[in-house]
């Protein structure tokens, strides 16, 4: 007699799915309630229904607040492969954080604001706990961020991922006002570039990360470091800074001052302010005008890594950049700064090729 086939010898297990959607539920629910404007199915969820809702998510953009002409913003990233630290260590609620302030922190430098979130997440096997640890992660970034989680995707792949392994993505939805869309166009010699800090490596650069301190300083993330005064997995661990409500502050107090915005992720912030520069404008940066967190020390010590390369690869405690009109930099600075966030006038913007130069 033939084998006999089901969804779960095939390595999905429908009861532990609805487990895995019911629990998570919670936590999408409370990023529902902070966010006006969210349309909620008309039905709640039911034992057997697919997911939480129904088959898209719903906004008024109308309740979003009065714009004229609104524009919609998009993003989309990932969390990387620092994913890898999250199941070394085995603590799993905070790169959901990570996830929205990739994304998140991309949208507002348009000047737009944050409405909504969705995420994808890709396991091996159903796993509710884990699934519950990264969508409250999820969930707390979005309420930070002022955004509601309308919705997403867990998807089940024996097939693709280990034991153990996991993906995590992210889309951001938001609006911005056309007329107050920033996209570095009214960037002018003599403008002032106020960094503001990160809180730490962020979700970049992982991958040279773990070389250096895995491979190269041979450590393990139960391993205290002294300089850094814990472990490296809490330190590598550390959620990356949200910045929608402070930027979105501050151009509500300083909108016609601000004429750049930059999230230094990926290339540090000779790629990241350099893609928001005009073709006549050149950014000369300061390096000793902020400082640098011991955690980037630490990392080019264990690797022996070069300073232009750490400066290419990590933000150095620089997190995100504002490009304004030299009379508003203090006021600018001060504003983060009172959100908890130091930040300092780190550069200006001369005549030249674009580009940055950090000296």
């Amino acid at each position: 007699m033939p084998e006999q086939w089901d969804y779960k010898k095939a390595g999905l297990n429908l009861d532990t799915y609805e487990e895995t959607i019911t629990g998570i539920q919670g936590h999408v629910s409370r990023t529902l309630r902070a966010r006006p404007g969210v349309i909620p199915p008309p039905f709640p969820p039911r034992k057997g229904g697919k997911g939480v809702g129904g088959f898209a998510s719903l906004f008024d953009l109308s309740a979003a607040g009065k714009y004229a002409q609104p524009v919609i913003v998009t993003c989309t990233d990932g969390v990387g492969s620092k994913l890898k630290i999250a199941s070394l260590v085995g603590k799993f609620d905070t790169v959901g954080i990570d996830l929205v302030a990739m994304s998140v922190n991309d949208l507002i430098c348009t000047g737009g604001e944050p409405l909504c979130f969705l995420d994808y997440l890709a396991m091996p096997k159903d796993d509710p706990a884990l699934a519950g640890q990264l969508v409250k992660g999820v969930a707390d970034g979005c309420l930070e961020s002022g955004c509601a989680l309308v919705g997403g995707e867990t998807a089940i792949l024996p097939d693709f991922y280990q034991p153990g392994d996991f993906d995590l993505a992210g889309f951001a939805t938001g609006v911005v006002e056309r007329d107050h869309i920033i996209d570095g166009t009214k960037i002018v010699p003599g403008d002032a570039v106020v960094g503001v800090a990160s809180s730490g490596v962020h979700s970049n650069g992982y991958s040279l990360v773990r070389k250096v301190v895995f491979e190269a300083a041979k450590l393990s993330v139960g391993d205290f470091v002294p300089e850094l005064g814990r472990t490296v997995g809490e330190e590598l661990l550390t959620p990356t800074r949200l910045y929608a409500k402070p930027v979105r502050t501050l151009l509500e107090a300083h909108r016609s001052a601000i004429h750049g915005l930059a999230n230094i992720t990926g290339g540090g912030l000779p790629d990241n302010v350099g893609r928001i520069l005009p073709p006549t404008a050149r950014v000369h940066i300061a390096r000793d005008s902020w400082p640098v967190p011991p955690v980037f020390a630490w990392l080019q010590k264990c690797g022996n890594v070069a300073d232009a390369e750490m400066f290419r690869v990590f933000n150095m405690g620089v997190g995100f950049a504002v490009v304004c009109a030299p009379s508003a930099a203090s006021a600018v600075a001060a504003h983060f700064t009172a959100c908890g966030m130091p930040a300092w006038r780190i550069g200006e913007v001369r005549e030249g090729a674009p580009g940055v130069e950090i000296a």
